[in-house]
């Protein structure tokens, strides 16, 4: 039998997630089922909006003084319990156009899009069609027998694989999906057993490049067309998808990705594939020069699409509850206060729980928290190199939960 401390655990993480509506009550002032959650409408001067996440506020001005410095140009929203509560845009979407940054804009996600084929993965075990303790042999041919025999979903999805993957060739200009995914299939194929399976592994491509093919050999479609119809869909994510370099340099709702020269000037990377970031942790690349994201990987989103993302965690929509805790829950101990879950890391942040994914490449920033203790989501998505987007994640979650400065994990 439930005890009353579970019990009132349990309470607490469907209203502080879902809200009443949740729990089938719609309480006063909440949105409609269907409301656009970009829609900003003011909050109740009683609804216990902390100040610092208000217009005005404390996060608004260190975002606002970036922006004005050049620091930052993007897209942030606050939404809490489905209502905005901040959006604000700064700089441009394509420079050459003339077409500025706002709610409708598309951003490159990079890591931040990982955790949609952990969502994956877990639809079809709900479904019954595998199992999380299945070995990569189950389903998939050709890899060594060490790994098809001892390398778990389980173990790749929570980032203990023991796998390395080699380097990428980030030089390589592709020119179609099929070239893409033969490449991506090839490359994690060629991963080694370096650790005992169980051994936490730094980042390893195989760790979302294999979950990404068995979802393809189990559902019989490809990872891109299965998340598209399964997630983004479900979620009625309408300004989200798996775009191609042709569609990110025509499409006006895709934000283009401003990466800085060694000489520190920008270039629209998209329309300079000639060109290389010359930092050190990403030398050499440009995301442009991928035709489509490898299967597993990036992806583009709206924050207020992100924001029907993790509203649809929350209510059942892509997974039942059960799931989605497995999901989101604390698997293997990182530093402090942080831990992995699948594919992201989640954090204890003033006392609550926060989990999301952030990620970054030549021009791109991109990172989404949830707070399901409280309701609350936060998005942060941006468009040039420079942002510091560690410390704006560090202010949104300090305006959220009011935890002082160094109280608990990044993003």
């Amino acid at each position: 039998m439930e005890s009353d401390s579970v019990r009132s655990i349990n309470r607490r993480r469907l209203l502080g997630w879902g809200g009443l509506a949740a729990a089938g009550v719609v309480a006063a002032g909440a949105p409609l089922a269907g409301a656009r959650p970009g829609r900003a409408s003011p909050a109740p001067a009683d609804s216990g909006i902390p100040p610092a996440t208000r217009p005005g506020g404390a996060y608004d001005q260190y975002v606002a003084k970036l922006a004005a410095e050049g620091k930052f140009s993007g897209v942030v929203l606050l939404s809490h319990r489905g209502r905005t509560v901040l959006s604000r845009s700064y700089g441009m979407a394509d420079r050459e156009k003339g077409i500025r940054n706002h709610e409708g804009i598309a951003f490159n996600l990079s890591s931040a899009g990982k955790p949609f084929g952990a969502v994956a993965i877990l639809q079809l075990a709900q479904q019954g069609e595998l199992s999380l303790s299945d070995t990569v042999g189950t389903h998939l041919k050709g890899y060594a027998k060490d790994i098809a025999q001892q390398v778990t979903i389980h173990h790749l999805l929570s980032g203990t694989s023991g796998l390395s993957t080699p380097d990428e060739d980030v030089q390589r200009v592709f020119q179609s999906r099929e070239e893409v995914h033969e490449y991506y299939e090839q490359w994690v194929r060629r991963s080694r057993l370096v650790a005992a399976p169980g051994t936490r592994t730094s980042h390893s491509g195989a760790d979302v490049g294999i979950p990404a093919l068995i979802v393809e050999a189990v559902s019989g479609k490809t990872y891109w067309d299965y998340v598209q119809e399964n997630i983004f869909g479900r979620c009625g994510m309408t300004g989200s998808g798996f775009y191609t370099r042709p569609q990110w340099l025509t499409d006006e709702h895709i934000a283009h990705p401003y990466m800085t020269l060694a000489d520190g000037s920008q270039v629209d990377s998209v329309r300079n594939l000639d060109k290389g970031s010359p930092h050190p942790d990403v030398l050499g690349k440009n995301p442009g020069r991928s035709f489509i994201d490898a299967p597993g990987d990036g992806g583009f989103a709206t924050a207020p699409d992100l924001i029907r993302f993790a509203r649809a965690l929350g209510d059942g929509t892509v997974l039942d509850r059960p799931w989605v805790e497995l999901l989101t829950g604390a698997k293997i101990p990182h530093s402090g206060s942080s831990f992995g879950a699948y594919d992201m890391p989640v954090h204890i942040v003033g006392g609550q729980w926060v989990f999301g994914r952030g990620g970054g490449n030549p021009g791109v920033s991109a990172n989404w928290n949830i707070y399901p203790y409280t309701g609350w989501v936060g998005v942060v998505l941006g468009n040039c190199d420079g942002l510091a987007l560690q410390e704006i994640i560090r202010r949104e979650m300090q305006a959220v939960t009011g935890a002082s400065p160094g109280d608990g994990g990044g993003g």
